[in-house]
């Protein structure tokens, strides 16, 4: 499943989520996350890649993801910017995709600073996007709840198709990050 969903990811255009359209509602926040590639992927290698981790990362670095990106958004909404947000953003893809590739496995403070700093910067272009008519709580429990269930997908994708199948998915979600980077 993760083979072809990436294979697809590489043929298609630059899809960057983060296009400054603002949506409204819990409908606009469960879709924004599967809009863009820039976010889909780097979800879904959060799951491919904490499913190589310890027992422990394995359960707390999934959720650890979009509680930070939640601070990410409200500081976004509340005027704190990020620079180099849409870096970090790709930088994230091609990172988490190496991540799985090589099966990189670390402390769990390690891998939570890591997935904190890209989590905050994925949650910062989420929280600029926030709809202006109050349907903003909505809107991030929608973006939240849908980046779980990515994490979730990325985790039995995983499970499912073994190792090597994960290290195959990981190459592909860095090349497309990198394409997306450069394009």
């Amino acid at each position: 499943m993760a083979l072809p969903c990436t294979a697809l990811a590489l043929l298609s255009g630059p899809a960057m989520a983060h296009d400054g359209t603002h949506a409204a509602g819990l409908l606009a926040g469960l879709l924004h996350p599967v809009s863009g590639g820039d976010h889909l992927l780097a979800m879904i290698a959060v799951g491919l890649w904490a499913a190589a981790q310890n027992h422990t990362a394995r359960r707390w670095l999934p959720a650890l993801f979009p509680l930070v990106m939640l601070l990410g958004a409200l500081a976004a909404v509340g005027g704190v910017a990020l620079a180099g947000m849409e870096s970090l953003i790709g930088l994230s893809v091609v990172a988490l995709g190496m991540l799985t590739v090589l099966s990189v496995r670390m402390p769990a403070w390690a891998g939570g600073l890591l997935l904190a700093a890209f989590a905050l910067a994925h949650g910062q272009a989420h929280g600029l996007e926030t709809p202006a008519d109050g349907a903003s709580l909505a809107y991030f429990l929608g973006f939240s709840a849908a980046t779980a269930l990515l994490h979730l997908a990325g985790m039995l994708a995983a499970n499912r198709a073994g190792r090597l199948a994960s290290r195959v998915a990981g190459l592909g979600i860095a090349l497309a990050g990198t394409w997306m980077m450069l394009a």
